[in-house]
Protein backbone atom coordinates (compact mmCIF):
# COMPACT_ATOMS: atom_id res chain seq x y z
CA UNK A 1 0.00 0.00 0.00
CA UNK A 2 1.81 3.57 -0.96
CA UNK A 3 0.39 5.97 0.97
CA UNK A 4 0.06 9.11 -1.21
CA UNK A 5 3.20 12.53 0.14
CA UNK A 6 2.17 15.64 -0.33
CA UNK A 7 4.78 16.13 -3.27
CA UNK A 8 3.51 13.37 -5.07
CA UNK A 9 -0.18 14.57 -5.34
CA UNK A 10 1.14 17.85 -6.67
CA UNK A 11 2.58 15.58 -9.10
CA UNK A 12 -0.30 13.42 -9.78
CA UNK A 13 -2.50 17.00 -10.19
CA UNK A 14 -0.06 18.56 -12.36
CA UNK A 15 -0.07 15.69 -14.78
CA UNK A 16 -3.68 15.59 -14.56
CA UNK A 17 -4.51 19.52 -14.83
CA UNK A 18 -1.87 20.61 -17.42
CA UNK A 19 -0.07 22.96 -15.29
CA UNK A 20 -0.81 26.03 -13.13
CA UNK A 21 -3.27 27.74 -15.33
CA UNK A 22 -5.40 24.67 -15.68
CA UNK A 23 -5.49 23.89 -12.07
CA UNK A 24 -6.76 27.77 -11.38
CA UNK A 25 -9.72 27.01 -13.34
CA UNK A 26 -10.57 23.90 -11.76
CA UNK A 27 -10.19 25.75 -8.11
CA UNK A 28 -12.38 28.08 -9.27
CA UNK A 29 -15.18 25.87 -10.68
CA UNK A 30 -15.18 24.83 -7.54
CA UNK A 31 -15.72 27.97 -6.07
CA UNK A 32 -18.91 28.26 -7.61
CA UNK A 33 -19.82 24.81 -6.77
CA UNK A 34 -23.12 23.35 -7.89
CA UNK A 35 -23.64 19.18 -8.30
CA UNK A 36 -24.11 20.52 -12.20
CA UNK A 37 -23.11 17.07 -14.51
CA UNK A 38 -21.41 15.53 -11.81
CA UNK A 39 -23.11 12.74 -10.17
CA UNK A 40 -21.17 12.34 -6.99
CA UNK A 41 -20.30 15.22 -4.84
CA UNK A 42 -17.92 14.98 -2.43
CA UNK A 43 -17.65 17.35 1.28
CA UNK A 44 -13.65 17.03 1.33
CA UNK A 45 -13.11 17.32 5.11
CA UNK A 46 -9.89 19.44 5.78
CA UNK A 47 -7.71 21.87 7.82
CA UNK A 48 -7.04 25.41 6.74
CA UNK A 49 -3.66 24.99 7.69
CA UNK A 50 -3.17 22.52 5.06
CA UNK A 51 -4.58 25.20 2.07
CA UNK A 52 -1.61 24.50 -0.24
CA UNK A 53 -2.95 21.34 -0.77
CA UNK A 54 -6.51 21.94 -1.49
CA UNK A 55 -6.07 22.58 -5.22
CA UNK A 56 -4.26 19.42 -6.10
CA UNK A 57 -6.80 17.36 -3.98
CA UNK A 58 -9.74 19.08 -5.65
CA UNK A 59 -7.67 18.50 -9.17
CA UNK A 60 -6.88 15.00 -8.29
CA UNK A 61 -11.01 14.33 -7.54
CA UNK A 62 -12.24 16.44 -9.63
CA UNK A 63 -10.53 14.52 -12.66
CA UNK A 64 -12.05 11.80 -11.63
CA UNK A 65 -15.61 12.87 -12.60
CA UNK A 66 -16.84 14.04 -9.17
CA UNK A 67 -17.40 17.61 -7.91
CA UNK A 68 -15.49 18.82 -4.43
CA UNK A 69 -17.32 21.03 -1.76
CA UNK A 70 -14.99 23.22 -0.07
CA UNK A 71 -16.02 24.74 2.83
CA UNK A 72 -13.97 28.17 2.78
CA UNK A 73 -14.98 28.67 -1.02
CA UNK A 74 -18.61 28.86 -0.11
CA UNK A 75 -19.70 32.44 -0.10
CA UNK A 76 -22.73 31.74 2.29
CA UNK A 77 -19.95 30.80 5.14
CA UNK A 78 -20.19 33.63 7.77
CA UNK A 79 -16.56 35.25 7.75
CA UNK A 80 -16.06 34.58 11.62
CA UNK A 81 -16.59 30.59 13.02
CA UNK A 82 -19.88 30.35 14.54
CA UNK A 83 -23.41 28.42 15.47
CA UNK A 84 -24.39 29.22 11.95
CA UNK A 85 -20.93 27.80 10.68
CA UNK A 86 -21.20 24.35 12.03
CA UNK A 87 -25.02 24.33 10.68
CA UNK A 88 -24.14 25.18 7.25
CA UNK A 89 -21.30 22.62 7.72
CA UNK A 90 -24.08 20.02 8.80
CA UNK A 91 -26.54 20.90 5.84
CA UNK A 92 -23.16 20.40 3.17
CA UNK A 93 -22.34 17.04 4.65
CA UNK A 94 -25.84 15.74 4.85
CA UNK A 95 -25.91 16.99 1.23
CA UNK A 96 -22.54 15.61 -0.59
CA UNK A 97 -22.85 11.73 -1.41
CA UNK A 98 -19.23 11.18 0.07
CA UNK A 99 -17.46 12.63 2.91
CA UNK A 100 -13.46 12.29 2.30
CA UNK A 101 -11.21 13.39 5.28
CA UNK A 102 -7.92 14.93 3.96
CA UNK A 103 -5.88 13.28 6.44
CA UNK A 104 -3.06 15.03 7.91
CA UNK A 105 -1.27 15.75 11.69
CA UNK A 106 -3.07 19.46 11.37
CA UNK A 107 -6.50 17.93 10.21
CA UNK A 108 -6.08 15.08 12.91
CA UNK A 109 -5.13 18.37 15.34
CA UNK A 110 -8.14 20.25 14.61
CA UNK A 111 -11.08 20.56 16.49
CA UNK A 112 -13.35 21.57 13.72
CA UNK A 113 -12.13 18.70 11.30
CA UNK A 114 -12.73 15.70 14.08
CA UNK A 115 -16.07 17.48 14.89
CA UNK A 116 -17.10 16.86 11.23
CA UNK A 117 -15.54 13.33 10.86
CA UNK A 118 -17.87 12.04 13.80
CA UNK A 119 -20.98 14.20 12.45
CA UNK A 120 -20.18 12.39 9.33
CA UNK A 121 -19.51 9.31 10.82
CA UNK A 122 -23.20 9.25 11.94
CA UNK A 123 -25.06 10.65 8.46
CA UNK A 124 -23.14 8.72 5.91
CA UNK A 125 -22.89 4.75 5.84
CA UNK A 126 -19.06 3.60 6.10
CA UNK A 127 -19.19 3.20 2.62
CA UNK A 128 -19.79 6.83 2.06
CA UNK A 129 -16.73 7.74 3.99
CA UNK A 130 -12.91 7.77 3.33
CA UNK A 131 -9.66 8.97 4.25
CA UNK A 132 -7.08 10.36 1.74
CA UNK A 133 -3.98 10.06 4.26
CA UNK A 134 -1.66 12.76 3.09
CA UNK A 135 1.88 12.08 4.08
CA UNK A 136 5.70 13.94 4.24
CA UNK A 137 7.06 10.99 3.23
CA UNK A 138 6.63 7.33 2.27
CA UNK A 139 6.88 6.37 6.00
CA UNK A 140 3.32 4.28 6.73
CA UNK A 141 1.00 6.31 7.50
CA UNK A 142 -1.36 5.55 11.02
CA UNK A 143 -3.01 8.99 12.04
CA UNK A 144 -5.12 8.32 15.25
CA UNK A 145 -6.45 5.13 16.35
CA UNK A 146 -10.27 5.74 15.98
CA UNK A 147 -9.51 6.51 11.95
CA UNK A 148 -8.68 2.87 11.53
CA UNK A 149 -12.20 1.71 11.02
CA UNK A 150 -12.74 4.08 7.87
CA UNK A 151 -11.93 3.13 4.97
CA UNK A 152 -8.84 4.57 3.07
CA UNK A 153 -7.35 5.53 -0.11
CA UNK A 154 -3.98 4.94 -1.49
CA UNK A 155 -2.26 4.51 -4.33
CA UNK A 156 -1.25 1.44 -5.91
CA UNK A 157 2.12 -0.25 -5.29
CA UNK A 158 2.48 -1.32 -8.88
CA UNK A 159 0.63 0.46 -11.46
CA UNK A 160 1.36 4.36 -11.64
CA UNK A 161 -1.89 6.19 -11.64
CA UNK A 162 -4.54 3.92 -10.19
CA UNK A 163 -5.90 4.82 -6.83
CA UNK A 164 -8.00 2.32 -4.24
CA UNK A 165 -10.21 1.97 -1.37
CA UNK A 166 -9.42 -0.33 1.39
CA UNK A 167 -11.83 -1.01 3.42
CA UNK A 168 -11.15 -2.21 7.45
CA UNK A 169 -11.80 -5.66 6.53
CA UNK A 170 -9.22 -5.94 4.07
CA UNK A 171 -11.68 -5.24 0.91
CA UNK A 172 -10.80 -3.09 -2.08
CA UNK A 173 -11.94 -1.51 -4.56
CA UNK A 174 -10.78 1.15 -7.60
CA UNK A 175 -11.24 4.85 -5.84
CA UNK A 176 -13.04 5.34 -9.34
CA UNK A 177 -15.46 3.10 -8.52
CA UNK A 178 -16.08 3.93 -5.36
CA UNK A 179 -16.38 7.40 -6.28
CA UNK A 180 -19.33 6.68 -8.65
CA UNK A 181 -21.33 4.02 -7.23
Amino acid sequence: MAIITKNRLSEISNNKSGGYTQKSIILNESRSYSRGFYKTSIFLSHSHLDRDYITDTVVFLRKMGVNVYIDWMDDNMPKETSGKTADILKQKIKENDKFIFLATNNSISSKWCNWEIGFGDAHKYIDRIALLPLADNYTEWKGNEYLQIYPHIVESDYTNDYYKVIFPSGKEMSLYEWLNR
